[in-house]
């Protein structure tokens, strides 16, 4: 008897699991796909970076490779590689760098304009598309392009950055011998750059290279041979 009533109460039991999963089933086995679906993505993805990070890392390898011979059309051809194979790597932007600095080394400003161009335009890291931007007003003004560095230095900037880009209108002006402008450029550029900055102490020589001290406005006297 006792049995029997085990019985009748795993039955009802049983029937109400089975009238249960009639009704909610099917709705938590999509519950358990989705997220069986998006732990399988997760780990795709995990998988993708991966694989991504060692190529990238393999190719930058290249990078250095070419960099240390300053073989211009070999890093050409390896950074050119990195953007069909691993485009979404920072350090595809770190080997445009590369590239534009040993091309410009080399007086190939052409293939440094072009390199500094697409870091500008793939924008990711705020950080590298400033120093893009400088280093490519730094190659008009080598190409004598002075409006255009100009003109590419207009606008809002990061207060981290503020000094340089006036440090480098400092030079442009100079290359224009507008020597009042420079002196204005490379006072704010030593007043904006913190104290600490190595950078600071070679704006402090470009104003005595013009008769200037750091901080006090104008021409002080002439520099004492």
């Amino acid at each position: 008897m006792a049995t029997q009533q085990l019985d009748l109460e795993e039955q009802e039991q049983l029937d109400k699991l089975k009238d249960f999963w009639r009704k909610w089933g099917n709705a938590i086995t999509w519950v358990v796909i989705a997220l069986l679906s998006g732990y399988a993505a997760f780990n795709g993805w995990q998988f993708w970076q991966n694989k991504q990070a060692q190529k990238a890392g393999a190719i930058y390898d290249q990078v250095t490779q070419a960099v240390a011979a300053k073989d211009v059309p070999r890093l050409t051809r390896v950074v050119g590689d990195f953007r069909n194979e691993a485009s979404a790597s920072i350090l595809l932007q770190h080997s445009e760098l590369a590239l534009a600095k040993l091309a410009a080394d080399n007086g190939d400003y052409a293939v440094a304009a072009a390199a500094l161009d697409r870091v500008i335009a793939d924008g990711h890291d705020e950080g590298l598309t400033a120093v893009a931007t400088l280093r490519l007003a730094g190659v008009y003004m080598q190409q004598g392009a002075m409006d255009k560095a100009k003109a590419l230095l207009a606008g809002e900037w990061a207060v981290a950055f503020q000094g340089l880009v006036s440090d480098r209108l400092g030079d442009i002006a100079m290359a224009a011998s507008d020597k009042e402008a420079a002196l204005a450029a490379y006072q704010q550029a030593w007043a904006t750059l913190s104290e600490d900055a190595a950078y600071r102490r070679l704006v402090e020589v470009k104003l005595n290279a013009l008769g200037a001290v750091a901080g006090v406005s104008g021409v002080v006297g002439a520099q004492t041979k």
